[in-house]
């Protein structure tokens, strides 16, 4: 039975991304042992599944969207713990997206979804 999702995100500079899900985004963690590895819990998931010819995207091709309620009021929140963003929000239709800086991990998705979420059971 599968009991819940597990994200890796890869990072140049893995002390700092991993500050920024602990000290910015707030995200509840553990510590394997005291090593400095830390595992972050992250709110409910779910996965969409995209042919890999969309946006761009090809094939083995993953991303990292983190949803919220009020994209402009948790941007604002984020800007001020720190958070760096890439452009505006956009509206897509689906969702309003902007992408947010991870130092040394690139970018993520930070949306505010339109669409019908999947449900808890």
């Amino acid at each position: 039975m599968i009991t819940g999702t597990h994200a890796v995100v890869y990072a140049d500079d893995a002390d700092a991304a991993r500050a920024f899900f602990r000290d910015v985004l707030g995200l509840p963690f553990s510590d394997d042992g005291g090593s400095g590895w830390l595992i972050f819990r992250l709110p409910p998931a779910e996965a969409g599944i995209h042919p890999s010819d969309n946006e761009g995207a090809t094939h083995g091709t993953h991303q990292l969207f983190l949803m919220c309620d009020d994209v402009e009021a948790t941007v604002a929140d984020l800007k001020t713990k720190g958070a760096e963003f890439e452009g505006d929000v956009r509206d897509l239709g689906w969702g309003r997206l902007i992408s947010m800086k991870v130092p040394g991990a690139g970018t993520i998705g930070l949306y505010q979804p339109r669409h019908a979420l999947a449900p808890e059971s």
